[in-house]
């Protein structure tokens, strides 16, 4: 089978010095290859000059060829596109924050389980209470466990308690400090 054609356009010295000004490492390592073998090297060598075997040189030739130097960078997707759109992630966002009417929704405080309900009943999406608490994060929501609070709780009797502990403390005396003994461990010496 023949070998892949190198596109000519940028003459290796070139690359060579955009390999320099370049900040990437691995875009670095790609032009040299190339480089290398349009001047003349073997694939299998230019390769191993950049620490990557033939067939990874030839996949990164294609790109070149199709890109140029450009098309030697890493193009990482963004990943998943969300499943709701922009105004049901804000019509959520609005339904936590308002919070959970207890008579209605049952709850007393949004659990990432009440939440996955809520979305699958408006709007007809599937979330796993993991996938649900990633879309907490990515709304700028955080978990927040409220203090409980008894509803028989007496709140001036926690008035009286809050002025009496910002009281200064009692003065207590200094504890005795140990006379230093002779050995360096800390413990007696043994007689002999």
């Amino acid at each position: 089978m023949p070998a892949l054609m190198i596109c000519e356009d940028v003459p290796p010295g070139e690359l060579r010095r955009l390999t320099k000004a370049e900040r990437d490492l691995r875009v670095a390592r790609r032009l040299l290859a190339i480089a290398a073998a349009l001047e003349g090297l073997s694939r299998e060598a230019a390769g191993r000059i950049a620490g990557m075997d033939r067939q990874a040189l030839r996949d990164w030739v294609i790109r070149y060829n199709r890109g140029g130097p450009a098309g030697l960078s890493d193009h990482w997707g963004d990943g998943r596109p969300c499943r709701l759109t922009e105004d049901q992630q804000a019509t959520l966002k609005a339904i936590v924050l308002q919070g959970p009417d207890p008579e209605v929704d049952g709850v007393s405080a949004w659990r990432l389980i009440d939440l996955c309900r809520i979305v699958r009943e408006r709007f007809g999406v599937t979330y796993s209470e993991g996938g649900m608490g990633k879309l907490m994060r990515s709304l700028d929501l955080s978990w927040q466990t409220p203090r409980p609070q008894h509803a028989e709780t007496d709140r001036a009797a926690q008035e009286r308690f809050k002025k009496g502990a910002s009281r200064k403390p009692l003065r207590r005396s200094r504890p005795t400090t140990r006379r230093p003994s002779g050995s360096r461990s800390g413990s007696k010496m043994r007689p002999e």
